[in-house]
């Protein structure tokens, strides 16, 4: 999902870049409303979790892959404004520490994932939660992904990357699949956290110790052990165009490793655990600092 450096012509991921800072900056101003102090630790937790699921590819068929986005998942539990924030930071680390999407196509894959994406899985879950929760959030978070991949797909195309009706096809096909998973981890997500916090379905937003905690060590699992049951397939984006990232792009910790670790494992394993480390103090950062704006 997240589109590299090389594949964007300078006038889309120009234009994109222009777009997406002030549509960030208008949701950090109504974040800046809606977070609370006591909230602050769900903000780190659940943006290493959303992290460290996005690490794990799991495969949708002719030799592609897809991972969790975790757009809807963050909107329903934080709110879509914080949601769209702790997405942003887990892109913008992803791109400048991981080589996990580009650089330049910062503001493209900003606007697919944390912007578009985030709106468009909590829309279904604003308004037909109250009626038909559990189809509510599976929805959410099918058409997260959906619009993602869609508004990914014409931009490279806007590009010129070259894609006959019949690649575009099965690409939106394989894509279908990736939103259908996504809708079904979505709702087991939530319906987890809502075990652990019953208190939580009633509109009481006080996370609680226990669901921290326990989000946390998902996290940590997730990020050490995921690379042992996670496909090696790329996925449907990295499969689509050929070109290479610009050599002055290469991050400190591509490809999520650690150089010069002999065990394949470790690297990963260590890569992984500093981005949960990076990812939760980005989150806190974030939150603490549109809190003491607001009391200013």
């Amino acid at each position: 999902m997240h589109i590299p450096d090389g594949f964007l012509s300078p006038p889309v991921w120009g234009a994109f870049d222009v777009l997406a800072i002030p549509a960030v900056g208008l949701v950090a101003r109504r974040a800046q409303v809606a977070i609370e102090d006591r909230n602050l630790p769900l903000l780190g937790v659940m943006g290493a979790f959303v992290f460290a699921a996005q690490m794990i590819n799991f495969p949708v068929g002719l030799g592609t892959s897809g991972h969790l986005v975790g757009g809807t998942l963050l909107a329903i539990v934080l709110g879509p404004a914080a949601a769209t924030l702790v997405m942003t930071a887990i892109i913008a680390i992803q791109a400048l520490v991981f080589q996990d999407g580009g650089i330049i196509a910062l503001g493209a894959n900003v606007f697919n994932m944390a912007v578009a994406g985030v709106l468009a899985g909590y829309l279904p879950y604003r308004y037909w939660a109250a009626s038909w929760r559990a189809g509510a959030i599976f929805i959410g978070g099918v058409l997260s992904v959906a619009v993602s991949a869609c508004l990914a797909l014409a931009e490279l195309i806007a590009s010129g990357v070259a894609m006959p009706r019949k690649i575009l096809f099965v690409s939106l096909a394989l894509f279908l699949v990736s939103a259908m998973i996504e809708g079904a981890i979505t709702l087991a997500a939530v319906r987890a956290i809502e075990r652990m916090n019953p208190s939580w379905v009633r509109g009481a937003k006080e996370p609680g110790s226990r669901l921290i905690g326990v989000v946390a060590i998902v996290a940590v699992v997730l990020a050490v052990a995921g690379i042992l049951f996670a496909s090696t397939d790329p996925d449907g984006i990295e499969r689509l165009a050929s070109s290479q990232a610009p050599q002055w792009t290469h991050a400190p910790l591509a490809d999520y490793q650690i150089a010069g670790i002999d065990s394949p494992w470790l690297r990963h394993a260590g890569a992984g655990l500093a981005g949960l480390v990076l990812i939760y103090g980005a989150c806190l950062a974030a939150g603490k600092f549109l809190m003491r704006r607001r009391a200013s």
